[in-house]
């Protein structure tokens, strides 16, 4: 098949999925039922399968309900693939909230946007605080913006405060996730395709994402990392160097294909 031919299929497979379904989650929403929940992992889901991701899951993912999700950023894809394995919402920078159709979806799965600017950074944690204490998970990418894919950018340890402001209550799950984009049509993929999928610097959304719907199936690699409260460091900032160092590790191990045979590695093939 044309990478043309792909990119059409599966963009317009992924819009008529899409589409229906918006008005669907904002009753949810409006209304307040279970479906706002559940909805949104399905639907990651399925956009998976239609993309052409194949995700293999190491680890155990946390069950502690809240619990604080802090995974490295790769690229927009990052959101469908973590969105298909957890049952949270996510934590966005607010010029997110203006994006055509990627805002609305934002929005659409209850996304805490957050200003980056310094003094924003105790109503940034309160909404952050809030809506952990109301039950919902969150994940949060705490390099503040996209990666090449092949190294984790330095960790901003401002917003990881939220697990000092809810340690009176009880001690916050904090889980360590690493997210690696390592093959393509079951190939490794190496650091010079990786950029195919990884979106960083001034590259421009609509023409990446063409590109990238027209390649085949892609293996991606999510570790669910032991997960820590605040009380095991003498920091939030030293929270956030542990996390660091974590996925760190286990985007490196996924990416020099250590270890694909290891006990308990989980394979959804989403793929088509």
């Amino acid at each position: 098949m044309g990478s043309a031919l792909r990119a059409g299929r599966r963009l317009l497979a992924y819009l008529c999925l899409t589409v229906p379904l918006m008005p669907v989650q904002a009753a949810a929403l409006g209304l307040a039922l279970p479906l706002r929940e559940t909805l949104p992992r399905w639907y990651h889901g399925k956009c998976c399968r239609i993309l052409g991701f194949r995700i293999e899951v190491r680890g155990q993912q946390s069950r502690v309900n809240p619990t604080f999700f802090v995974a490295n950023h790769v690229s927009y894809f990052d959101i469908t693939i973590l969105g298909s394995l957890i049952a949270g919402s996510f934590v966005a920078k607010s010029e997110v909230a203006a994006w055509p159709l990627f805002g609305w979806l934002a929005k659409l799965q209850r996304t805490v946007f957050v200003a980056r600017r310094g003094r924003h950074a105790g109503n940034n944690r309160d909404e952050i605080s809030a809506r952990l204490r109301s039950g919902g998970d969150l994940v949060l990418f705490p390099e503040g913006t996209s990666s090449d894919g092949n190294r984790v950018l330095p960790f901003k340890s401002a917003l990881f405060a939220v697990a000092a402001g809810m340690a009176e209550d009880r001690p916050l799950c904090v889980q360590p996730v690493s997210i690696s984009y390592t093959r393509l049509d079951d190939v490794p993929m190496g650091r010079y395709l990786r950029p195919f999928f990884a979106w960083f610097g001034d590259m421009e959304l609509p023409g990446h994402l063409w590109h990238a719907l027209g390649l085949g199936q892609v293996t991606v690699v999510v570790e669910f990392h032991r997960p820590v409260t605040l009380g095991e460091f003498a920091s939030r900032k030293a929270l956030s160097a542990h996390c660091h160092e974590v996925v760190s590790r286990g985007v490196a191990a996924a990416l020099a294909g250590h270890g694909t045979a290891r006990a308990g590695a989980e394979k959804k093939d989403t793929g088509r």
